[in-house]
């Protein structure tokens, strides 16, 4: 039983998936879009990432949300619905305010999204969808989305290191300090410059980007695969078909206008929806299966 739910799917779906949620996120300003992707977005990170997403999303994402809502209507004056003036004689519009929020909302949720693809789709994978295709792009690429986080891990292993002879950041005057922050810099640098050529060493040895070069790959696209994929291109199609229609957007300049909402445009929403949460509702009943299976041991 496979318990990595969405994860576990084939690299292709991960892809297209990630792809279609983040572009959606960046263009769809109508509201009921973006609360339906932020939702959805916030939901999946939690599943990914527990305690450590919610942290996330409170210490980090939501002040930068409300920092982005207020610093539009400060500088954006637009919109013919005035609220108040401020003391520079600058109006306050209503339409500047829900463009703030709204432009808050999409940032807020792309970064969301990207999280959730940084935890899903790993470099073996993406190697494994555009090795072939280019190598050596791919491979930079690969190594450019691993590298915040393996060399925060690396330079926290030298503080502590550091830390254990008195030679730490955190120890010593002002000077003594900059110093050991020097020499952490120092060694970090040196460690990111030798670990740079054992990789391109260790992957020519390998001969990765020899045209007749051969690769071991656990991916196979089954049946399972292919059913996900089918539901997930027929929502991705009702979602683009609504877009075309004009069922998604809004307009926020010189008034605030949105498209009238009809069975037609419900549909798309639910289809959005859907979209959207289509890793969640699958995460959760891989967890039921598992839990089903398990009791019957």
């Amino acid at each position: 039983m496979n318990r990595n739910g969405f994860a576990g799917y084939h690299p292709l779906i991960n892809f297209v998936y990630f792809t279609a949620v983040l572009l959606f996120g960046m263009f769809f300003v109508h509201p009921i879009m973006q609360v339906i992707s932020l939702v959805s977005a916030s939901c999946y990170s939690i599943m990914l990432r527990g305690r450590r997403a919610v942290r996330f999303q409170l210490l980090y994402m939501l002040p930068l949300l409300l920092a982005a809502a207020l610093f539009n209507p400060a500088f954006n004056h637009a919109g013919v619905t005035i609220l108040f003036y401020l003391k520079s004689g600058n109006p306050i519009t209503l339409e500047s305010i829900l463009y703030g929020i709204s432009s808050a909302c999409m940032l807020i949720t792309v970064l969301i999204w990207f999280s959730c693809y940084n935890a899903v789709m790993t470099s073996d994978k993406f190697i494994y969808l555009f090795g072939k295709l280019i190598p050596a792009l791919s491979l930079i690429l690969s190594m450019v989305l691993r590298f915040v986080p393996r060399y925060k891990d690396q330079i926290r292993r030298i503080s502590y290191a550091q830390r254990s002879i008195g030679k730490d950041v955190s120890q010593g005057n002002l000077l003594r300090r900059a110093r050991n922050g020097l020499t952490i810099l120092s060694i970090m640098t040196t460690w990111a410059l030798e670990n740079a050529i054992e990789t391109a060493d260790s992957m020519k040895s390998r001969g990765y980007g020899l045209p007749r070069r051969t690769s071991y790959s656990l991916y196979r696209l089954d049946n399972r695969d292919k059913g996900f994929m089918a539901v997930m291109l027929s929502l991705i199609i009702i979602v683009v078909i609504g877009e075309v229609n004009g069922e998604n957007t809004m307009r926020f300049f010189p008034s605030v206008q949105t498209a009238e909402v009809t069975p037609f445009s419900i549909l798309i929403y639910a289809a959005y929806l859907g979209l959207c949460m289509m890793p969640v509702i699958q995460h959760m009943m891989e967890a039921i299966k598992w839990k089903s299976i398990a009791s019957k041991m």
